[in-house]
């Protein structure tokens, strides 16, 4: 069996050795192990990857003795994790996920589509994904977003993937579902941010577009960032060319995003990352 084990500390001396030796007195094997330490904030990371056979609990307890107070320790199976997706109508992002999904490529068990629109329910069918359509015409968006937790609430899972989920989430339902939260933005943040990012772009006469996936946070499109790419555009480019070239780089962000988060490879570090 292979386990996880993310640790995020204040740094001390000594640390990679003392975790070593708990690990070995747990007569668990490393196979693979990365660490960072941030000298300015003196801040510690470590994921390691162990096989074998263990008592979590007592592995759990017997770590955080040897580390600072206050340490965060997890130690997670090697086993695909359970996503929930939201979408509404553009069907570039989830088209990738799905087609990952459907070969085998993506280290997820996807639970559910869940959508404000039913324009990708042929579509999310043809893979045998429950399609869960929760409407958006005529409430208000608090109403809404009642209805999308209970949704969601329906299935079990460890991270919900905005797949081009075309609504701004209120405070409550960030806090619902605080730091499980994936998004991809059509612009390579912090520039455009908001509404019709293309257009801004195109105005402001860009030489290079992006896209950015983040963890949503209550400040709009400001949440740790996770992964970006960019694409080269010029001035022959009218803004319907630029959202073209950037729904290629926005699933190939997504994606990259995603499986980062299913190998827990990223740390939350104030409103950045960590990715080891």
């Amino acid at each position: 069996m292979e386990y996880r084990l993310l640790i995020d500390t204040s740094d001390a001396k000594g640390l990679v050795y003392e975790i070593s030796k708990v690990l070995y007195e747990h007569n668990l094997n490393i196979e693979n192990n990365a660490e960072f330490v941030d000298k300015e904030e003196d801040k510690f990371f470590m994921r390691t990857v162990v096989s074998g056979d263990v008592n979590k609990e007592k592995l759990l307890e017997d770590i955080k003795t040897i580390l600072p107070k206050d340490a965060q320790v997890k130690l997670n199976s090697v086993a695909k994790k359970d996503i929930v997706i939201l979408a509404t109508k553009e069907s570039h992002c989830i088209g990738d996920i799905l087609i990952k999904h459907h070969s085998g490529e993506l280290n997820a068990n996807i639970k559910a589509v869940i959508a404000n629109r039913d324009t990708l329910k042929d579509l999310v069918q043809k893979f045998d994904i429950p399609f869960v359509f929760v409407d958006s015409d005529n409430i208000t968006r608090e109403e809404h977003e009642k209805k999308m937790i209970e949704a969601i609430g329906q299935f079990d899972f460890e991270l919900i993937v905005l797949a081009k989920y075309m609504r701004i989430l209120t405070e409550n339902f960030v806090q619902t579902f605080s730091n499980e939260i994936l998004n991809i933005h059509h612009s390579f943040l912090p520039a455009f941010i908001g509404a019709n990012p293309y257009k801004q772009a195109h105005q402001r006469g860009v030489k290079i577009i992006g896209a950015t996936a983040h963890y949503v946070t209550n400040d709009l499109d400001e949440g740790p960032i996770i992964a970006q790419d960019i694409t080269r555009v010029d001035h022959t480019f009218s803004w319907q060319n630029m959202r073209d070239a950037g729904r290629n780089v926005e699933k190939v962000v997504l994606s990259n995003a995603l499986n980062l988060l299913l190998k827990d490879k990223v740390f939350i570090y104030k409103n950045k990352t960590v990715i080891l």
